[in-house]
């Protein structure tokens, strides 16, 4: 079995946590992660206090385990947010999209693990400095928002950097992500796009079906030409109009920035998949299969275990 100080620091048996996925990463989905021995992470997204609160109590009605809230902290509820999850306190918030420094000492006064996602060493030491318990290094293999360098190279500078726990995301989805990012000195992983296909995921089945047919150069990437909403998600309609948009002489950053708004929730909620934006990672080309979070968690463990079993064959 894979021991990591990650596990030991929150109580669960593998070091694997499930991204906050906006509009897809809800209670239930973060309750089956945890049980299957994950960290599953509720979306706080864009939502109101309410919702978070809601959606915790729903994960805790269905797990006994730690789970974690993610707060995007450019959202205009962020402080309400924080202040229901001071009080709820899940077992780790993890943070995107901004500073935690405001809310950090009260989340660490109620108990709460504070480990923000990070996309450069800049930010990783920051965090540092703040007090945060680990950071989660994110390269622009993801869905979703994305920065600039690649887990493989982002991942070991951070490590190298920083004196707090690392974990790798990005472009993860099976036993051989995790080694690789066990050997680049983090110390678990973060995957999104593998849960999406979750039996127990509630993102309408359109976009379900969309990863399962992706292959390797299914993504695209749009909102680079203004920087602030870069995201990755898989080729359709929506992003082939917004690229066209976005690179038209007249646009701006606000025109632009408006040409996302609720192309999230079409595609995962109502099953829009062809004007709705499908964020996904690259590691999209890999998923075949819908499981449950059980069976992900205990496939990708065993074939980690398993590699690490026969890597004395390249040690002479």
């Amino acid at each position: 079995m894979i021991a990591s100080p990650i596990c030991d620091m929150l109580g669960i048996q593998y070091p694997v946590f499930q991204g906050g996925m906006a509009w897809i990463a809800d209670g239930k989905l973060a309750a089956a992660v945890s049980n299957a021995g994950g960290l599953g992470i509720i979306s706080a997204m864009n939502a109101g206090a309410d919702y978070v609160r809601e959606q915790i109590q729903i994960a805790r009605s269905l797990t006994d385990k730690p789970f974690g809230v993610n707060i995007m902290l450019m959202s205009p509820h962020a402080e309400a947010c924080a202040k229901v999850c001071a009080e709820e306190k899940p077992a780790v918030v993890t943070t995107g999209a901004g500073s935690s420094a405001p809310y950090l000492p009260m989340w660490k006064e109620a108990g709460i693990k504070v480990i923000p996602v990070i996309a450069s060493v800049t930010m990783a030491k920051q965090a540092e400095k703040m007090g945060a318990d680990a950071v989660i290094a994110e390269g622009q293999e993801s869905g979703g928002h994305i920065g600039e360098l690649t887990t493989m190279t982002l991942v070991p500078q951070v490590v190298d950097a920083v004196n707090i726990p690392v974990l790798a995301a990005g472009g993860i989805g099976d036993g051989r992500g995790v080694v690789a990012s066990l050997m680049l000195g983090a110390v678990g992983v973060q995957m999104g796009t593998r849960f999406l296909v979750a039996k127990e995921c509630g993102v309408h089945q359109n976009y379900k079906d969309m990863v399962l047919k992706a292959k390797d150069i299914s993504t695209q990437v749009t909102g680079r030409r203004f920087g602030g909403n870069t995201c990755r998600g898989i080729k359709n309609a929506f992003t082939r109009n917004f690229v066209k948009e976005e690179y038209a002489p007249e646009a701006t950053a606000e025109s632009i920035a408006d040409l996302g708004a609720g192309s999230l929730r079409r595609a995962a909620v109502e099953g829009d998949v062809k004007t709705g934006s499908v964020l996904a990672g690259q590691i999209s080309g890999m998923i075949n299969k819908e499981q449950t979070c059980e069976e992900i968690i205990n496939e990708i463990m065993q074939d980690a275990e398993n590699i690490l079993k026969g890597a004395e064959k390249w040690v002479k």
